[in-house]
């Protein structure tokens, strides 16, 4: 089975940037998509085979996941449990037979971190929510987490400590989520990769000079860890700040 996540950072824009000749040759059973910005009838995507799924913000332009699938899901279920968290479009949660696919894209902690007490509440929620997951079948969690969790996921930690995306607290979350029972499948295959980044700034020649930061991840139950095939990034491919990250599992 091979997922694709990608935060597209404006699906529209996207589409206008080789979209659908990346989806196309991806043939993945499923893609996940975060910052979508738009809402579904604002441009007419056709995906024959695939059904589609779309949380949007309330707030136009803003936020917004989507999951293109294959596989028919037993159900479907958008945003978390917390009511605190509904409104802009942040999660959408498939159950398959064998598991559950969530794709999230985590609340930016922003400049000064003037949003972090509110990321460390989604934080909670959402870790609460997978764990609640877990402990009915094997969950699969994929998406733009705004996080570096290690020195090892950023071209520059020491500039940026106590920055968001790499705030003590972001990063304590992260150790938290993982130690409740899931396992960040790029890692557990390339433990010591250095350079693997799957977000770059559009300034400075960021992308070009590879000075970025891997923020976008597969993590999956750690009962189910033995069946990750690969995990890998796909920097290659271009049409947004972020690069899509790609999962082979054998269920």
């Amino acid at each position: 089975m091979k997922l694709i996540s990608w935060n597209v950072n404006g699906l529209r824009a996207c589409l206008n940037k080789g979209f659908m000749d990346f989806f196309k040759a991806a043939d993945a059973d499923a893609v996940c998509i975060q910052e979508t910005k738009m809402q579904p009838d604002q441009a007419e995507i056709v995906l024959p085979g695939y059904r589609q799924y779309w949380n949007s913000a309330v707030k136009k332009g803003y936020s917004g996941t989507a999951v293109f699938t294959r596989m028919e899901p037993l159900s479907v279920r958008y945003d978390i449990d917390e009511p605190e968290h509904v409104g802009e479009g942040r999660s959408i949660t498939l159950e398959f037979e064998e598991f559950y696919l969530v794709t999230v894209y985590t609340p930016n902690a922003q400049r000064d971190l003037v949003r972090i007490d509110y990321r460390m509440r989604w934080e909670d929620a959402f870790r609460a929510y997978l764990k609640k997951l877990d402990a009915e079948k094997p969950v699969i969690v994929c998406g733009d987490m705004n996080v570096a969790h290690n020195e090892i996921d950023l071209k520059n930690p020491k500039s940026n400590i106590g920055n968001a995306g790499f705030s003590y607290e972001e990063r304590g979350k992260m150790t938290e989520l993982l130690a409740s029972g899931f396992t960040d499948s790029f890692r557990y295959l390339h433990p010591d990769e250095a350079g693997a980044y799957t977000w770059w700034s559009y300034m400075f020649k960021a992308r070009e000079k590879n000075a970025g930061w891997r923020i976008d991840y597969f993590l999956v139950s750690d009962s189910i860890r033995d069946k990750i095939g690969t995990s890998s990034i796909r920097p290659e491919v271009m049409g947004s700040d972020h690069c899509p990250v790609e999962l082979i599992l054998s269920l």
